[in-house]
């Protein structure tokens, strides 16, 4: 397990965590806010600043992005290590405090999605309540979600584990993380669980290590994933271009949050 400084690496500003699963799901059961980024979002976080404030105040960032870290490790020289949502998902189900029911809260994107998730949750032993799953409305540019709020200070779940789209579930645990009165682990997973329950195509933990999860989502439905991957080559000139400082705003970054 990786301590200290070399825990970490800033890229974009953003403080990337160099540990393993085991250990991101032990920082995380104290509660706070983790995010996956994927590059087709990371690279618009120049312009986007509302996706740059809740990258930058998120208590814990995985390097889920096979592109990233194959881009910072040309670039820099550099040994990073990709830690994959799937991964971190996988730990996080297998401990009993996301298993327990009533303890961990579900945001899901839709209810065909939820109905095949929580099917597979079943499958493995894991049973949601039915007032443990929320369906995520549409939600815009300015992030508020009452409801939810409400929801969530009457159950008080340890765990909010948010499966919808990049770009947005970031700053639903943002907005979370500032307006609950308690502190739960908001873990922003994306698509993750959809890999393993079939509500997207499965990925397998060998594709997962081979960083090749883009592949095999892109011959799924290339229409839908072929453009977003192109558009994501972007975010290596942005890299070589801003290294670890952060893009757009003050270029601080996390380290000072």
């Amino acid at each position: 397990m990786r301590s200290g400084p070399d825990a970490y690496r800033t890229i974009l500003g953003i403080r990337f965590f160099q540990g393993s699963a085991a250990s991101a799901v032990d920082q995380m059961e104290g509660g706070g806010v983790l995010v996956v980024p994927a590059a087709p979002a990371l690279k618009d976080l120049e312009t986007d600043a509302a996706y740059r404030d809740a990258l930058v105040h998120a208590d814990l960032a995985i390097t889920d992005s096979s592109f990233m870290v194959l881009a910072w490790n040309f670039l820099q020289k550099d040994t990073l290590r990709r830690l994959s949502g799937l991964e971190y998902l996988r730990e996080l189900l297998g401990r009993e405090s996301a298993r327990r029911p009533g303890n961990t809260l579900w945001v899901m994107a839709g209810r065909v999605s939820a109905e095949r998730n929580l099917a597979w949750l079943g499958e493995q032993g894991i049973d949601v309540p039915a007032e443990c799953v929320y369906l995520a409305p549409m939600y815009g540019r300015e992030m508020s979600d009452p409801k939810l709020v409400a929801l969530l200070e009457k159950l008080r779940p340890q765990h909010v584990i948010v499966a919808i789209g990049g770009g947005t579930q970031e700053r639903l645990g943002i907005y979370l993380k500032r307006t609950l009165s308690y502190r739960p682990a908001v873990h922003c997973i994306g698509a993750a669980i959809a890999f393993l329950s079939g509500d997207q195509v499965r990925i397998p933990m060998w594709g997962d290590r081979l960083y090749m999860g883009w592949l095999f989502r892109a011959v799924s439905a290339p229409s839908v994933y072929v453009p977003r991957y192109w558009g994501a080559r972007k975010l290596f000139a942005l890299m070589r271009k801003s290294r670890e400082r952060l893009p757009g705003g003050d270029g601080v970054g996390a380290e000072s949050r």
